[in-house]
């Protein structure tokens, strides 16, 4: 019972932060930030035989790793990671939901090609990697939800360095990312075995993956074998596996912690 209350309790703190995006997103406050839209922007061609919702399949259904990375994690039992505290089932149960829910907002993006899901796809991005810092600084400081709650309006307010120029989102974006190594490297010192620095290199090379492909996504495709499983679609495959790899970490770092103080 008292696993469920701390599961729905994570749900309505993202619900209610989306539900925050989409007014602000609907206000046009953010109009003027800049997108990729169209089919253009991407190497993977249209077909013009499947519902709109399917138009670049690749693409389109690669997001489904998302929801299945979500859903595994968020079934996992939480005493077995050794995360009794309701501070690592909240903060396990954050990160879940974020992947079920992020899965669906890019998929939108792919099928509507509308400014909207582009900017609510670019904005969700950063308080999920803040949200790996947390989980990482609660482990070495033991910081409370106040702690939680500034980090992520941080998070979400450093997006609107998109509306002082073009690139605002990609330097919010690269500091959210080396943020989060630190932080890792940081965990990783004060907790971390073989197994953990194994996670957090695979993390870091899934990251590196995930942004050098989607950058490469046009290039790439002059090759046959990148013209349908394009490097836009292999990237996203990689920010699955960072999400996975980054939950792996955690967890386990999260179990140490937890023999190391009950020893």
């Amino acid at each position: 019972m008292e696993s469920t209350v701390y599961k729905d309790k994570a749900f309505w703190h993202v619900a209610a932060a989306c539900i925050a995006c989409l007014v602000i997103v609907n206000t046009g406050m953010l109009d003027d930030v800049s997108t990729e839209l169209g089919y253009s922007h991407y190497a993977e061609e249209p077909v013009s035989w499947v519902p709109s919702f399917l138009a670049m399949p690749c693409n389109s259904l690669v997001n489904l790793g998302y929801i299945l990375v979500g859903g595994y994690w968020h079934c996992q039992d939480n005493t077995a990671m050794g995360m009794k505290e309701q501070t690592r089932q909240y903060l396990k149960n954050i990160f879940s939901w974020m992947a079920l829910i992020y899965g669906p907002v890019q998929w939108v993006r792919i099928w509507t090609q509308s400014h909207y899901s582009a900017v609510l796809d670019q904005w969700f991005t950063l308080p999920i990697f803040s949200w790996a810092c947390i989980w990482c600084n609660t482990l070495l400081e033991n910081w409370s939800m106040w702690h939680f709650l500034a980090v992520e309006l941080l998070s979400f307010t450093s997006y609107f360095l998109s509306l002082l120029h073009p690139l605002g989102f990609e330097v919010a974006l690269t500091i959210h990312i080396l943020w989060a190594l630190v932080s890792g490297l940081r965990a990783q010192s004060r907790y971390g075995d073989a197994l953990s620095i194994k996670y957090l290199t695979l993390a870091l090379t899934s990251c590196l993956g995930f942004v050098g492909l989607k950058l490469l996504d046009h290039w790439l495709a002059q090759y046959f074998v990148f013209q349908r499983f394009t490097g836009h679609f292999w990237s996203k495959v990689f920010d699955i596996l960072q999400f996975h790899f980054a939950f792996c970490f955690l967890t386990h770092l999260s179990q140490k912690q937890h023999f190391r103080r009950n020893k």
